[in-house]
């Protein structure tokens, strides 16, 4: 449709927009003709494309810009609240949020879906297909960053006063394609236009300082000086509660350089990059997520990177807390820990510990010990690994010289603890060695981060039961023995809204139905009333209506991305995760390879009696992760050649999923019936993919590992297909495997025979297959145990393959599982995490005997300071 044009051949109207929709800006539209007005008005006087364009792109933007009306005066009256209320609020900070997209969330939680897809049908357009116009935000990886984008919105929804914290990676992980070499990675795009979600704070702008040296001042206080300093500018985004007044924050830092740090004589004098030398420095630092650290320069980028988010936050922090104190004649900095929490998520954010120590002496001129009084009051910590490799150490050296006031401060830290402990518990002295925060190791002397969160941290806790139990019982037992009250469990969770309200909305209708209410949204504990129709014929046949549904969407999705057309009958298998050789996608492939092999040797008659299975898989692997990379690429080869099959194809299908993120898990999700959280038992902490899968009905085959061993007890064992080795068994099998004790099942040396014979391409798989091969040690020597677990592993799919027949025992697996999934909402996992306990837990103060405190050296007596 043309534009209309006035007296005076202007243009009134966007092409496509009916001309009797007038542009007017209602800021809180609520009767879908209002609404489109106001999308109208944001398409013309918010441009940002070309005019006389109203095509889907243009479309959502307009859209999510009315949304985004809507928000910002909730935005303002729940920061204006905090700020007259002054309530204890809390502080997420993490490296990773996986956010998803936005628009569908927004209306979701603000009741307002039906509003706006009225009135985007008066526009001409579909809601369902504007919102597929929206990217995913590229600000995280896995589960790490989903589990705090959960957390957000249950904060909100549970009207908490909470913050998240996190960086504005330009380019985030990376964009996976799949092509014939197998995993290729490019920049994501997410803004490469704009994001119309986020606000930039110009007035919100603090100085992060890298390099310099420490001056000792006159009157003994220290101050970090020189290096090169770069601007950490504050994006807002807002954080919508469901069907609350309450809107929360998601405040994002980018870092710049400012027009000081531009040589003008340098540039004119032909010298362009020395001139711009800063901005160039500021640029990376927020550049790339997770920037490969095999390099002197990559491992201080990533330094760079957790300290510009620390740092940046505490100002924030800090500042907010004396404005809200402005009345006060003298800010009272004992009451800083009874209107701050800080959790930090995993290691990555550790140097909060040392930076708000820094803070508090170097610049608000406190005391050694009430500033470490107010730290380890105010700090928590949240551990996701056992794994050695993500228990973060980073180099003495690279520390000393990008954060030499810091490792001032945590050789202190350091040094008290120890003669805490020599003074306490003489009976840890041979322990200490493991416990100290600093490892002197002449060829790798490193900081442990996780051993200086658990040290200066008022809390620490697991996200699994299994997991907080193997912390207290192996990683930090010996800590356990000197604050037990310190470890606690905290199961992770999933918000309900976006894991089955929004992105499932057959089964979540059939749900509200059922229960005759839709108060499930915000108590999920309420699914529990569904297992008494669990073999109601009418409910089951609506749930198997509803998930055909979904997996016929699923069908169409994966035509769409990969050009493998899938049967909807067929039994959908999926395992979508970080590719990881612990989370055992090879173990999963090499299951797939061998039923193959079976169905070759199948006569035609025998195929039939057969339950015909789809498995996908997806997930991305490091881009440095060469183990990784070569299970995608046999994922990928073993699908080209069975899809293309004519004997089997139609009784089995193996489909890489690519770019697995958010938007694709809600596809994937809703339409799965099987899904495998296989991991070696004692690896996975907790997994939170394992909770969404099961809310949505799907059952699981899995190890006893993670948040699998709660599920499992919560929708009953024999709707779980269980397999494999448990966590105490595992150091005695590695054991027994290094002695040469292991004997490998006839079913996996076939499938590794045939992934070597050739039958799917010329690619050289030796290298990952010698992975299982060996005695011992980490990366060799099937320290996995995919040979132990292949055999259990294959007789668990053969009872799927029996039990999938059996319709009507299938769906009522189904709908138990979802009755069984009230436990894993992070609304509860909120709540225990912010409700303290009662009483309060003593602090260890970290104060050395006077003997040790005279052989300090002058440059160390930081409890002067």
């Amino acid at each position: 449709m043309a534009a209309s044009l006035n007296a005076n051949g202007t243009a009134t109207v966007k092409a496509g927009i009916p001309a009797e929709i007038p542009a007017i800006a209602h800021p809180l539209p609520e009767d879908p003709a209002e609404i489109a007005s106001n999308i109208n008005y944001h398409a013309q006087y918010s441009p940002h494309f070309s005019p006389f364009k109203f095509e889907p792109e243009q479309a959502y933007y307009a859209t999510a810009e009315s949304v985004r009306d809507q928000l910002i005066k909730q935005w303002n009256e729940t920061y204006l609240h905090y700020h007259k209320v002054n309530p204890k609020q809390t502080y997420y900070l993490s490296m990773e949020y996986l956010q998803g997209r936005a628009l569908s969330n927004a209306v979701g939680n603000l009741d307002i879906q039906n509003a706006y897809a009225d009135a985007l049908k008066q526009l001409g357009h579909e809601l369902e297909n504007i919102v597929e116009q929206e990217k995913d935000a590229a600000l995280g990886n896995g589960g790490l960053g989903r589990l705090a984008s959960c957390f957000l919105d249950s904060m909100a929804t549970l009207n908490l006063p909470a913050w998240g914290y996190g960086l504005r990676y330009r380019y985030g992980l990376f964009k996976q394609l799949i092509t014939k070499a197998g995993q290729e990675e490019i920049a994501e795009d997410w803004l490469e236009k704009f994001s119309p979600w986020e606000v930039v704070r110009h007035d919100i702008v603090f100085p992060v300082r890298f390099f310099g040296h420490v001056e000792v001042q006159p009157n003994g206080s220290r101050k970090w000086v020189s290096g090169e300093v770069i601007q950490a500018v504050a994006y807002d985004v807002p954080i919508p509660g469901y069907k609350t007044k309450n809107t929360n924050s998601l405040r994002l830092w980018d870092a710049k350089a400012t027009a000081e740090d531009f040589d003008l004589f340098q540039f004119n004098d032909g010298q362009y990059e020395s001139a711009a030398h800063l901005h160039s420095r500021a640029q990376q630092i927020c550049a790339v997520l997770y920037p490969g650290d095999a390099t002197e320069n990559g491992k201080l980028l990533r330094l760079k990177q957790q300290f510009f988010l620390c740092s940046a936050s505490l100002q924030d922090i800090i500042s907010r807390f004396k404005e809200r104190n402005n009345g006060n004649n003298e800010i009272q900095w004992s009451e800083f820990p009874t209107k701050v929490a800080v959790q930090l998520n995993d290691t990555h954010p550790t140097l909060a510990i040392p930076e708000l120590m820094r803070l508090l002496m170097d610049v608000e001129g406190l005391g050694w010990d009430e500033a470490w009084d107010i730290t380890s009051r105010t700090i928590a910590y949240t551990n996701h690994t056992v794994l050695p490799e993500a228990l973060e150490k980073w180099s003495q050296s690279v520390m000393w010289k990008l954060l030499p006031r810091h490792m001032e401060i945590i050789e202190e830290i350091d040094k008290r603890f120890i003669a805490m402990i020599l003074a306490t518990r003489p009976d840890l002295e041979n322990k200490l060695s493991g416990m100290s925060i600093l490892d002197h190791n002449p060829q790798k002397a490193v900081v442990r981060m996780a051993n200086l969160c658990v040290v200066s941290s008022h809390t620490v806790n697991g996200v699994a039961q299994l997991h907080s139990d193997i912390l207290k019982a192996e990683l930090f037992s010996d800590y356990v023995s000197i604050w037990p009250t310190k470890f606690q469990n905290k199961t992770n969770g999933i918000t309900p809204r976006r894991w089955l309200r929004f992105c499932n909305p057959e089964l979540s209708h059939i749900v509200t139905k059922w229960l005759k209410t839709d108060q499930w949204v915000n108590n999920l504990d309420l699914l529990v009333n569904l297992r008494q129709f669990a073999d109601n014929p009418d409910l089951h046949a609506e749930w198997e209506s509803a998930k055909l549904a979904s997996k016929q969407r699923l069908a169409q999705y994966i035509l769409h991305v990969t050009g493998v057309s899938i049967d909807p009958n067929s039994l959908f298998d999926i395992q979508v995760k970080r590719i990881h050789e612990y989370k055992r996608q090879l173990l999963n492939i090499l299951g797939a390879i061998y039923r193959y092999k079976k169905l070759k040797e199948m006569s035609p008659e025998e195929r039939k009696n057969t339950t015909p299975r789809t498995i996908m898989i997806g997930g991305k692997a490091f881009a440095t992760y060469t183990n990784a990379k070569r299970i995608v690429k046999l994922v990928n080869d073993v699908g080209a050649v069975v899809n293309t099959d004519p004997e089997v194809n139609s009784f089995l299908k193996v489909v890489f999923v690519p770019n697995y993120n958010v938007s694709v898990a809600e596809v994937l999700i809703p339409g799965s019936e099987l899904s495998q959280h296989i991991s070696t038992a004692g690896m996975e902490a907790s997994g939170t993919s394992n909770m969404k899968f099961a809310l949505n009905g799907c059952l699981i085959i899995g190890t006893l590992d993670g948040a699998n061993v709660e599920i499992r007890e919560e929708i009953g064992e024999e709707n779980f297909f269980l397999f494999g080795a448990t966590a105490d068994e595992v150091p005695r099998l590695r054991k027994e495997r290094e002695n040469g004790m292991f004997k490998p099942d006839p079913r996996f040396e076939e499938a590794k025979q045939f992934v070597t014979s050739g039958a799917f391409g010329t690619y050289d798989y030796n290298p990952l297959l010698d992975s299982l091969e060996g005695n011992s040690g980490y990366g060799r020597g099937d320290y996995f145990l995919v040979g132990h677990d292949f055999p259990s592993y294959m007789d668990a799919q053969a009872r799927v393959d029996e039990a999938y027949k059996d319709r009507k025992r299938w769906i009522k697996m189904s709908i138990l599982s979802t009755a069984g999934s009230g436990k894993f909402s992070s609304d509860r996992t909120i709540s225990q995490l912010l409700v303290r306990r009662k009483g309060k837990a003593k602090v260890q103060r970290l104060v050395p005997p006077p003997s040790t405190q005279t052989q300090r050296a002058p440059l160390l007596r930081l409890q002067l300071l």
